[in-house]
This record gives C-alpha cells, sequence and structure tokens, in this order.
C-alpha cells in the first residue's frame, strides 16, 4: 500500500521523519490508518486567503479522497475515522485467514 501511494506521487513518511508535511500510514487493529499532516507553511497560507476558513480541512479532504479513491481501485477497503480526520484502511480478512492457516 506504501508503494502504491508513493508511485501515484503522495509522500510517505517514515517514523524516522518526525512530524514533516506529508502522509503517515500506521498499523491498527482493524488494518492500517492513514493521516495526512501540512506544513506549517501551508497552513499559514490557507489562513491569508480571503474568505477562507483558517484551517487545511479543505486540502485534507481533497488528499484524502484522492488516497481513498486510489486505494479502492487498488482493491481495499477505506473508511474514515469516526471524527473523519484521518482513513482506515480494512484489513482483507481472506488474507488474513490465509495467513493464520499457514
Amino acid at each position: 500500500m506504501r508503494s502504491a501511494l508513493i508511485q501515484a506521487g503522495f509522500q510517505v513518511l517514515g517514523e524516522a521523519d518526525g512530524n514533516g508535511p506529508g502522509l503517515r500510514v500506521s498499523e491498527a487493529s482493524a488494518g492500517a490508518v492513514i493521516s495526512w499532516s501540512t506544513s506549517d507553511g501551508f497552513a499559514a497560507l490557507a489562513r491569508e486567503q480571503a474568505g477562507r476558513p483558517p484551517s487545511d480541512d479543505s486540502m485534507r479532504v481533497i488528499v484524502q479522497a484522492a488516497v481513498s479513491g486510489l486505494l479502492v481501485q487498488l482493491g481495499h477497503t477505506v473508511a474514515e475515522t469516526p471524527d473523519g480526520a484521518d482513513l482506515v484502511v480494512l484489513a482483507d480478512p481472506a488474507s488474513h485467514q490465509d495467513d493464520e492457516g499457514r
């Protein structure tokens, strides 16, 4: 999944990257959680735009739609977290059962 995101042009952060801007993929009991963080410069620019809310919410929605669309096209099941801040890529039960059976 990480390689597909990278090949699509997304910046996927590793643990060593700290809190830099980009996508972060972390393991969760349901599968994987994908979160997106913006740079301080982008957040400041978004706040300066006339008539725009003082947040990067609209860009987050666009990034989530692009990531979700790509992963769904690749056969993954994707859902939003309850607060809508991140995406959850659900583990494939069939592949999980195959792993347990080996």
